[in-house]
């Protein structure tokens, strides 16, 4: 079977819709815009396929009764935009350290601070890898339409499961409320992943012991497996063991997960990139503006591409480093003062010359200002 049908959503709407068709059953957040609609569309369809939805006292509570609801098997996800996500980065970064899968949308807005709620930005890419503190490992997702947002919940949910890493998907403020057609896929066609269930005996199961894969097995609170989980260093058993070989053997295990299955979350999506002299590197709602204008300069005869990144954390390095043959300039459009130029200009060292394109006014990109930018710079 493949019945997929179209449907007028938001872009809110898609990001929840998405999760509920990757087997979501637990949200637990608190209202702040622009992310709000995600709440309130889950507040109202969980119920109906037997799940829970949870208002929760603050963000930092929120984010805990996630962890919570993924320990007890449950697919869970919050939501959250500006401040809500720095209050939530400290248990993001207990869930990174026990290896607790889940998904966390944050539907940027203006900031520093309160900044401008209703308005658009890039402001937290960089917050989105190292918000929290210490090493850790960390998926984040950059969609830059409706439809897009729709199956990067579905994705979202399916690396988050397969490698035990909390993912988070980055829109921002038009993207989230915005409408556009989306294609949505019959629930028996999709594919799905669970995480990987212990084959031992109750008795003899150590949370943190890999099979050789660097994921180890994830039992259900509730089910006859009792196990410790916290958030500091540990060894198979879960219990906290501060020894340094133990703490590096950790480490090294849980990055290494994103090292060892790059298959799982890599997404890009080139275009003329082959020959093109400026390229154009783009993620999230910029990418609309920018594949306007890069088909424009094809159009007139001008070697230009595009190289879209959806997987914005890890970084797209080895699809980055492709351009160092052809590429001159890379031109990079973001809603902020340059986070992401930084990351291309060290990728590519020094093989093309990085120029950034920058808005912090809380406007989205005109197709004609990077067009104008692509003549100024080929």
């Amino acid at each position: 079977m493949n019945d997929k049908k179209m449907a007028l959503m938001q872009g809110n709407e898609a990001v929840a819709e998405g999760a509920l068709a990757a087997g979501c059953r637990f949200f637990a957040g608190y209202p702040i815009t622009p992310s709000s609609e995600i709440a309130e569309h889950l507040a109202e369809k969980l119920p109906e396929v037997g799940g829970s939805f949870i208002q929760m006292e603050d963000e930092i509570a929120s984010m805990a009764a996630v962890i919570g609801g993924s320990l007890a098997g449950k697919k869970s996800m919050t939501a959250t935009s500006g401040p809500g996500f720095s209050l939530k980065q400290e248990n993001f970064g207990f869930a990174c350290l026990a290896e607790i899968p889940l998904v966390l949308v944050n539907v940027q807005r203006m900031g520093p601070s309160t900044g401008m709620p209703t308005s658009p930005a890039q402001g937290d890419v960089m917050q989105a890898k190292w918000g929290t503190h210490g090493d850790h490992p960390v998926i984040v997702l950059s969609p830059a339409s409706v439809d897009e947002s729709y199956r990067a919940a579905v994705r979202a949910f399916n690396m988050s499961e397969k490698l035990r890493v909390p993912v988070v998907i980055l829109l921002d403020e038009v993207i989230g409320h915005m409408r556009e057609g989306v294609e949505v896929t019959a629930a028996e066609d999709l594919v799905l992943e669970e995480r990987k269930r212990p084959t031992v005996e109750p008795s003899e199961y150590q949370p943190y012991d890999d099979d050789g894969s660097g994921i180890p097995p994830m039992a259900n609170f509730g089910e006859g497996y009792r196990f410790h989980v916290t958030g500091l260093f540990h060894d198979e058993t879960g219990f906290p063991n501060l020894d340094p070989e133990v703490a590096d053997d950790l480490m090294r295990r849980l990055m290494g997960k994103l090292e060892r299955y790059p298959e799982v979350y890599k997404w890009v999506e080139h275009t003329d990139t082959e020959d093109a002299r400026v390229v154009v590197f783009s993620h999230g709602s910029p990418s609309r503006a920018a594949s306007s204008a890069v088909r424009q300069a094809r159009r007139e005869g001008l070697k230009v591409g595009q190289l879209r990144a959806v997987t914005l954390w890890p970084f797209p390095e080895d699809e980055m480093r492709k351009l160092a043959d052809t590429a001159d300039v890379v031109l990079v459009p973001e809603m902020n003062l340059g986070q992401i130029k930084l990351e291309v200009e060290r990728v590519m060292g020094g093989s093309a010359s990085v120029i950034g394109l920058n808005r912090t006014d809380g406007e989205l990109f005109k197709p004609s200002e990077i067009y104008d930018k692509i003549r100024e710079v080929y």
